[in-house]
């Protein structure tokens, strides 16, 4: 980044207060050297025209749109000084308020440090490959679909995808992780990544505007500009409480015919610190989430999300993996069966009937076979899918069925009666919510192949850490049935479970919990739960780095796929609205101090704006406080491992249960 409109910002910034300062001390030194305290009067006046002409500009702007601000109180105080001879009074009053302003400049700046780190990544330069040859051309004009090259030590200058080479990327400054992510063939990047090491090709998929790293600055803009309920409410109250206090200042004078002390009550009762109070602890608690990859759409959003007290979440994919796996393979007695067979041959059969499946769960089945090296040779000579039910295929002369116990009794395989030991198998994996399978060859039952989901390692410490962040109730909805569901709500610690339901029945389940008074957060895949999202108090994307749509729609985006983000996004707004309550509380107790201290006696004009530019300045530090990283992002240690490990995507047509919503 170029330093220079940095350095002519910050020489702006400090001219104004340091020329008043200056011509204050000359007229000090004036005074009291030479003697001569008309020169001394003039060098004060002049101190106060060079820091208070600013004042009265945008003093005069504001009334010119109706709008009476901080500005023309000082100003008023300012010449109402000058005019019955307290010279330094307005020197001080006005040389105070440019230096405060200039402080809250620079501070606010500061608070603004995660929007302009994330303006600093975002690449220059890009080196594409064009007929054989490396080129550097500027990061913008990289075209759709060219291949870009990613060397160690450079910066990402493109979203993407690698055809070719490894390497690992730091992507801090996308998902707010700070451990470098390893990359290969078929892996998304993202522009503004940096390389820490390797070499990587990376087809373009998004470029200038369109990248991720580009989403997210816009958001920032926005979400930091965006005004709070609160701060809405202080800008209202601002438009009153400062003509009352000129009224009050003006009836204080006449009743007291004191002019000094009615300046003076004009002086201290600024109320600076309070305007400012909400907004900079705002965009100190967005800055802090966007450099943890938490984006928050703005002030509203960040005060609903302190409020939330029940959080709704998406079974499959949110709180388990999505990608369902082999988890059980039963050997059955298969008296006048095919012989004595084992774990791998159940397998085997299976693997083999489903090679001709169509079946969502065919995949697992496949994938465990070729995992445990069985070779599943050829296709079946004949597969006759059996709707609600399974699947029969013909193998080498053997007729294999692999569905539920319908259809076992269907082809009227021996043991699928009730109480046959096949029967008692699925029901026990059933309650252990697992998808059972059966299989049978030649009209035998010779073993069960069942399949689940994995619960997410940190799906546990995800609710126990939203419950100690004062969240009461989690929910989970989903289109499983009951005993899948409920075991994944056991495994995991959720304190009501609703399965069985469709995209518009997560919406009424929404409805009711706000109907019940709650604040609801809801997390989902933003597709069958877009209703659920959008009824929701705040809807909640996580893994949002690679969706453009979710950073730009969500109330609070999640950039890295972590359960962790969500317990402390919330923790993160409830501290930014305790700091904006404390912020209040602060200016409202120095105005109220400072104006007792005025009619009681004692505070003068210039130690009335000291104390009160002091109470901005803490007002300001005390939001900068958000800007730190925590030791722990939410309360509760290290993440813990899942119990168990495995939970069930959901009883499909092999179990004659419904799949998945």
């Amino acid at each position: 980044m170029n330093p220079t409109p940095s350095w002519l910002a910050l020489r702006g910034r400090w001219a104004v207060p340091a020329a008043s300062g200056l011509l204050i001390l000359a007229s000090l030194a004036g005074s009291r050297l030479a003697g001569s305290e008309t020169w001394g009067d003039l060098l004060m006046v002049a101190a106060a025209v060079v820091a208070g002409a600013p004042v009265v500009r945008k003093a005069l702007s504001a009334l010119t749109a109706r709008v009476i601000g901080i500005d023309l109180l000082v100003s008023v105080a300012a010449v109402g000084a000058v005019v019955i001879g307290e010279y330094w009074e307005a020197a001080a009053v006005t040389f105070l308020f440019t230096v405060g302003h200039a402080l809250e400049d620079a501070t606010l700046s500061r608070t603004r440090s995660a929007l302009a780190e994330l303006v600093a990544v975002a690449p220059d330069v890009a080196v594409v490959l064009r007929d054989g040859e490396q080129v550097e051309v500027p990061a913008a004009r990289v075209g759709l679909e060219e291949t870009v090259l990613v060397k160690n030590g450079a910066k990402v200058p493109v979203d993407g995808v690698v055809t070719g080479g490894t390497g690992a990327l730091d992507e801090a400054s996308i998902t707010g992780e700070s451990i470098p992510v390893e990359k290969t063939a078929g892996d998304r990047v993202f522009a503004g990544t940096v390389s820490t090491g390797g070499f990587l090709q990376v087809r373009a998929t998004g470029v200038g505007a369109d990248t991720t790293l580009a989403r997210i600055i816009h958001r920032v803009e926005e979400a930091q500009d965006a005004r709070a309920r609160t701060q809405k409410f202080m800008d209202r109250f601002s438009a009153w409480y400062t003509p009352a206090i000129i009224v009050l200042a003006v009836g204080l004078g006449l009743l007291t015919r004191d002019v000094v002390l009615a300046l003076t009550l004009l002086v201290i009762a600024c109320p600076g610190a309070l305007v400012i109070s909400i907004p900079v602890s705002v965009v100190a608690g967005i800055g802090r989430g966007a450099k943890d990859g938490i984006l928050v759409k703005g002030g509203e959003f960040l005060e609903t999300s302190a409020r939330i007290d029940a959080v709704a979440l998406d079974k499959t994919g949110t709180l388990t993996q999505g990608r369902p796996r082999v988890t059980d393979v039963v050997v059955l007695d298969a008296a006048g069966g095919p012989g004595s067979v084992d774990e791998d041959e159940v397998l085997r059969y299976a693997a083999r009937a489903e090679a001709g499946s169509e079946h969502p769960l065919a995949r697992p089945v496949l994938e465990a076979a070729a995992a445990r090296g069985l070779g599943t040779p050829g296709l079946p000579t004949r597969t006759e899918p059996v709707p609600g039910q399974g699947i029969v295929a013909h193998l080498d002369g053997h007729r294999v069925a692999v569905g539920n116990l319908a259809l076992l009794r269907a082809e009227q395989v021996v043991g699928s009666e009730e109480d046959g030991q096949a029967a008692r198998v699925v029901a026990d994996l059933a309650r252990r919510g697992r998808t059972p399978m059966v299989v049978a060859c030649d009209g035998h039952a010779v073993g069960v192949v069942a399949v689940a989901d994995e619960i997410r390692p940190d799906a546990p410490e995800m609710v126990r850490r939203l419950h100690a962040a004062g969240v009461r109730k989690v929910v989970m909805l989903t289109g499983d049935v009951e005993p899948v569901a409920r075991a994944v709500g056991d495994a995991v610690g959720i304190d009501e479970v609703r399965a069985g339901l469709l995209p518009e029945d997560k919406l009424e389940a929404v409805e009711a919990l706000r109907a019940q008074g709650y604040t609801v957060a809801m997390v989902g895949d933003g597709v069958n739960d877009a209703p659920a999202l959008a009824t929701a108090d705040i809807g909640v994307a996580m893994g949002a780095a690679g969706t453009g749509v979710a950073i730009e729609t969500a109330d609070i985006a999640l950039m890295k796929d972590d359960l962790l983000k969500l317990p402390e996004a919330l923790s993160l707004a409830r501290r930014t609205v305790t700091t904006m309550r404390q912020n209040i509380a602060i200016a409202l107790a120095t105005v109220a101090v400072l104006m007792l201290g005025v009619l009681l006696g004692g505070v003068t004009m210039s130690v009335g704006m000291l104390v009160h530019e002091a109470s901005v300045l803490v007002v300001i530090a005390n939001a900068m406080r958000l800007l730190r990283r925590r030791a722990s992002a939410a309360p509760g240690g290290p993440r813990t491992p899942a119990p168990g490990g495995d939970v069930p995507r959901g009883p499909s047509r092999r179990t004659g249960h419904p799949q998945h919503v």
